[in-house]
Formats: C-alpha cells, structure tokens, sequence
C-alpha cells in the first residue's frame, strides 16, 4: 500500500468535510486513511480538573474518541472499504501535521477548524500547511463541480514542476480534464487592453505573447507524452493573475498551485497567488511545494 491519506479532525464541520474528502482520495489512490486529532487543539474544552496534555483524564478521552468516532462514521458513508485508522496525538497542531506529511501522500485539511476566529477565511492550520507541508495540501473549501475539470495553475517556474506532476496524476485518477492556464500580464496587477498601454508603447505584444504560450506549451508537453489519457485545454489569459484564477475555479473540481511561482521573493514559502486561492477560490484548493 502507498502512504495514506491523512486528514486533519477537530471536529469541525469543515474538519468533517474534510474527512469525506480525504476518503475519497485515499480511495482513488488504493491507500489507507489517517484520521489525526492533535490533543491539545484550541477547540478542546478540557473539563475542570483535566490538563489538556492527558487525554487520559476523565471525560476527555471520551470527548476525543467521540469527535473521531464521528469522523470515522463520515468517512464510511463516503467510502465504505477505505481502510481507517485513527490516531490521537499529543502536541500542536500544526507541528502534528507537518510531521504527519513526511510520510503521507496528502494531507487533507478544512478551510477553517473550531479555534478559528469568526472574521477570519482562511484557519492558521491551513496557511500553515500549505506553506510547510512536506506533501501535497488539500484545502477543502467552496463547491466543487462534479464534472468540472482539474485547473492547474501554470507559471513556468521549477518550483511549479511538481504541481504540474500532481495535476495529471489527480486528473487520471478523477477521470477527468485538465485545464491548465498560464495568466501573464504586464509588470504589475493593473491590466492594460487597449492602446494606451505603456507595454506596447516599448516591447512587441504579438511577441510577448508568443513567448507565453511557448513556456505554456514547454510545460504540459512532457506530462502530456507521459499522461497520454487525460484530455488538456491550454488557455492562456492576459489578465490580472489571481482573479483569471479565481473566476476559472468557479467551474474546478479542485485547483492545483503551486506554493510559490516566479514571482515570490527569495526565501518566501507561500506565494500571493496561492495564497490568494487558498482564501477566495470557489473549489478545493491543493499546494504542492517545490523539492526544497
């Protein structure tokens, strides 16, 4: 069997969203599911008299098997042969499952857990591990489209190859099309289409374009030889990057980035576009980081 699936429970609905999520990756991998619980989240309310780092202590440990009981229960109805594990563990969270990445295939997380703050789009937990995951990070969030394909973010830098690699993998195990599209634009967000853009006043549009779609077609063309089953629309968008992004996740079965692009300064472990989709995409949103 491969590494499993590992999802993070807290026991919110997000975190159970997740859970069902996370079953039906493990299931199109042929892999086992980890349900985790990190003893000690915020979301505990540890009864008087109990310490937080003795799920031992009575009244506790019910409360822990009964939020995995549940979660466990969810991941059945969604996939009833998945073989199951679960696992307490004490420590943080976020150090938990980053741990827990080094030996997964994914790690599967909700958009926001029981600590979050009520202003917030996004949970810490997510952010953080999408940033420093050492596997695949699968943000459940949004509606996803059945039939939609999978949209991979394309931005031509080495650190985006293993999205690439994801991308086709997750679309040959969906059975499902991939659409890849690659956003340029001029040197800035504001996008200019007319005339009076300042680009065209001092380099070749027709040529920048070509050079675009070239590094969109050097991209896909070995995956496309590899992977010579799933179906590939190449679009390329002049436009501002995140919302091109954001407005073609709304017809996504999940989106695929990687964790920082060309872009991103030197050091940084989480892109703005990433980042950007991890908040405010209309569909599941998996960061896959760049070997280090």
């Amino acid at each position: 069997m491969t590494d499993p699936v590992v999802v993070g429970v807290d026991g919110s609905p997000s975190s159970l969203d997740a859970v069902e999520v996370a079953a039906r990756e493990a299931a199109l991998r042929g892999t086992g599911l980890r349900l985790v619980h990190a003893f000690g989240w915020p979301s505990i309310h540890v009864p008087p008299g109990g310490p937080p780092w003795n799920p031992a202590m009575a009244g506790v440990r019910e409360l822990v098997d009964g939020t995995l009981i549940k979660a466990e229960q969810r991941a059945r109805q969604a996939e009833p042969h998945v073989e199951i594990i679960r696992e307490v563990t004490v420590g943080e969270p976020l150090m938990v499952l980053e741990i827990e990445s080094r030996t997964a295939s994914l790690v599967v997380v909700g958009s926001r857990g029981l600590g979050a703050f009520g202003s917030l789009l996004l949970g810490s937990t997510a952010v953080h591990l999408a940033a420093h995951g050492r596997c695949p990070v699968l943000v459940v969030r949004g509606t996803p489209k059945p039939a939609g394909p999978v949209l991979l973010a394309v931005d031509g830098s080495p650190a985006g190859e293993a999205a690439v690699e994801f991308a086709f993998s997750e679309a040959a195990l969906r059975g499902a099309g991939l659409l890849a599209v690659h956003v340029w634009n001029t040197w800035s967000e504001r996008a200019y289409e007319g005339p009076g853009d300042p680009l065209n006043m001092v380099v070749d549009i027709e040529r920048l374009r070509e050079e675009e779609q070239r590094l969109l077609d050097e991209t896909l063309s070995e995956w496309e030889k590899r992977c010579p089953g799933v179906a590939v629309e190449r679009r390329l968008v002049r436009s501002r990057i995140r919302p091109a992004l954001l407005e073609a996740s709304r017809d996504a079965q999940v989106v695929v980035a990687g964790a920082r692009g060309r872009g991103g300064f030197t050091g940084m472990l989480l892109g703005s576009v990433s980042q950007a989709l991890l908040h405010h995409a209309h569909c599941p949103v998996t960061v896959v980081r760049g070997k280090d």
